[in-house]
């Protein structure tokens, strides 16, 4: 955020709602006005903005979506200052495109504020570092300090601040009531748009069923219908939109790589949640249940891992995509940093898994990316929910989720 604020006007920090977006902008500003507290404030803003822009800098604005005309007025504020760090717009949720609102471009930075990763919970010793596994030949001494049964826990309890040292069973209210408040008031008040709550919870529902995986918008439909004849694909579609609108889906795209063969790429992007936390809350699952369905939870260990390797990634400015070809090779992880430089990671949870993740890993490299063009990468690795890390034979590193870090 820092850096930001030297380089930039202001910075916009957006993100699903209780993930910390407000205390980290309060952390750093030097005055805030709080939309969401105050009604009058809001209608200030659309009367008389530039009120509402006066204090110290950085001013944060908090959930600015609420009064979206103060964008022009911020951008154009910005400009007349010529000075960085004005100003700190937090929002949890993406207003209605507006063709006469700016980009923003060269005056506001983004900035994606996600739930904590397992190193910022606490939760991982932390003794990998994703920044540092480029020169690491090979790892030692790694050891998880979370078991399978921990982590069936963790991943039920999400990564929200708010939950910090609370049991699992307060873990799991605050889960269900906020798949609750989706449903119910936040995708309304987010769109203007009041769906069918029903509908849009069997929605949740079925993308929880799916998360980390290409379900299609058809089988979706399906699948939300029931008994009853399929959901129309555009109200899927306006549905997901809606919910992607207040940050709840956050897609994980397919990587787009230069090839040496002419095996074509598959591009559908796979679903995911800010949290699986919320997957496992929309369904109803709790720990025991979780560690007692090993398929399931691959699905939700896949998602936990995304979650964290999102949040180490773009630290350092790099940015995760997932890789499928029409054979069926995959990676679960890829990720592309500046320069094209870019790194493999399958997500397998348990031991028997390793060794074939070790080959469509190698595979990759050795027979489906053009390093030509792409380059060689910087590493390929292996995360796991189990509970030792090493460095195999062929250089391909296996580290536990509980043990990776920046």
């Amino acid at each position: 955020m820092t850096a930001l604020l030297d380089a930039m006007g202001g910075v916009v920090v957006e993100g699903a709602r209780g993930c910390g977006k407000t205390s980290t902008g309060l952390h750093h500003a030097g005055s805030s006005v709080r939309l969401d507290v105050s009604p009058q404030a809001q209608v200030l803003a659309e009367l008389d903005p530039r009120t509402v822009l006066e204090g110290a800098t950085p001013r944060l604005i908090d959930e600015w979506q609420l009064a979206p005309s103060l964008w022009n007025v911020i951008r154009h504020e910005i400009d007349d200052r010529q000075a960085k760090g004005q100003f700190i717009l937090s929002g949890s949720a993406t207003p209605p495109d507006d063709v006469r609102r700016h980009s923003g471009a060269g005056r506001l930075a983004r900035l994606r504020m996600r739930p904590m990763a397992l190193a910022e919970s606490g939760c991982s010793v932390a003794t990998v570092s994703l920044r540092s596994l480029a020169q690491t030949d090979a790892l030692t001494g790694v050891r998880s300090p979370l078991s399978y049964r921990d982590l069936a826990a963790e991943a039920v309890r999400g990564g929200w601040p708010a939950l910090l040292g609370a049991s699992i069973a307060a873990s799991m209210d605050f889960n269900r009531s906020y798949v609750a408040d989706l449903c119910s008031t936040d995708v309304l008040t987010a769109t203007g748009t009041r769906h069918d709550p029903v509908r849009l919870r069997r929605l949740l529902e079925s993308v929880s069923r799916n998360i980390a995986t290409e379900a299609s918008v058809r089988s979706m439909a399906a699948d939300v219908g029931g008994d009853e004849a399929p959901l129309d694909r555009s109200t899927v579609r306006t549905y997901l939109d809606a919910l992607t609108a207040v940050f709840a889906v956050e897609e994980l795209p397919a990587w787009s790589a230069a090839l040496r063969s002419r095996t074509r790429l598959r591009s559908r992007a796979k679903l995911h949640l800010a949290d699986p936390a919320l997957a496992c809350a929309a369904l109803g699952v709790s720990p025991d249940r979780l560690a007692s369905d090993p398929e399931f939870f691959g699905q939700v260990f896949e998602a936990m891992a995304v979650r964290d390797l999102r949040t180490y990634a773009e630290a350092m400015q790099g940015q995760v995509f997932h890789y499928r070809d029409e054979s069926g090779l995959e990676a679960d992880a890829i990720i592309e940093y500046p320069g094209r430089k870019w790194a493999a990671i399958e997500v397998k949870l348990g031991a028997s898994m390793i060794p074939a993740a070790e080959q469509a890993l190698i595979r990759l490299r050795d027979d489906r990316v053009d390093d030509t063009r792409m380059g060689t990468p910087a590493f390929l690795a292996i995360v796991t929910g189990t509970e030792y890390g090493y460095t195999l034979p062929s250089g391909v590193h296996v580290i536990p989720l509980a043990a990776l870090a920046q």
